[in-house]
């Protein structure tokens, strides 16, 4: 396994939820992470520091990832203030839940933009860095509705699986080089996004409950460190789907 301790992180979406216990469990980690942030500037500031005085290092950077340019910059600014790029973790998204039929272009554009053109856009500017240096871990964070097609609705569904294809491919391309990429597909954790939601109950998960962020991102800190995973989808569903 590797040592992370002096590693640099850029974890996106990191201000609420799954992004923000990610990056909590890797700066325990000694990672030195960037919380990335759209408009949740408090709760990003409370996280960083809530690191600091645990005695970790993180900053706080705000970027629109679904925009190519401002996804460069988010890059460049991370290791401007921490130091070059190690571990990437793409978790910036939205489940905008509608009804089939009520379901327009802007919803698709959306999903696909947010949750899975931003991966790109940010796993791009960060690669160059990595392939320098022949070391990096890349971690999409998809979810359980890439493999059944979930609960939110098809532009959810398709934006998710469209993540698991890019890990499949970054992991194939960059086998050689010290790289690894690998999603996590989760299922029903207990965060904001899911919380009052009609139909989302526990008794959706065969083990009779929600799962926690924590849970997610301890997987994500295994994934960080080992450099014998790669291509990989990470199963967090409590069961929901078994492959």
């Amino acid at each position: 396994m590797d040592k992370l301790d002096g590693k640099v992180a850029l974890v996106t979406g990191a201000s609420r939820g799954i992004g923000r216990a990610i990056a909590r469990e890797l700066a325990a980690a000694g990672v030195k992470v960037a919380v990335n942030y759209r408009a949740a500037v408090g709760e990003a500031n409370d996280l960083v520091t809530e690191v600091a005085v645990a005695g970790g290092t993180a900053v706080a950077l705000e970027a629109d990832v679904s925009d190519p340019k401002a996804a460069m910059k988010l890059v460049a600014d991370t290791e401007a203030r921490l130091g070059p790029i190690g571990i990437l973790v793409n978790n910036a998204g939205v489940n905008p839940r509608k009804p089939l039929d009520q379901l327009d272009p802007g919803d698709w554009d959306e999903a696909i933009r947010v949750n899975l053109s931003s991966a790109f856009y940010v796993t791009q500017a960060a690669l160059p860095g990595m392939r320098a240096r022949a070391w990096g871990r890349i971690i999409m964070l998809s979810s359980i509705a890439a493999q059944t097609g979930g609960v939110i609705g098809p532009h959810y569904a398709a934006s998710k699986a469209g993540l698991i294809g890019l890990a499949h491919s970054y992991a194939n391309l960059l086998a050689t080089e010290g790289i690894t990429c690998n999603a996590i597909a989760p299922a029903l954790i207990d965060t904001d996004m899911i919380r009052g939601k009609e139909g989302i109950t526990p008794g959706l998960i065969p083990i009779g409950r929600f799962g926690t962020a924590d849970e997610v991102a301890s997987v994500a800190v295994l994934l960080a460190s080992n450099g014998y995973i790669t291509g990989q989808t990470i199963n967090v569903n409590g069961g929901w789907y078994m492959s």
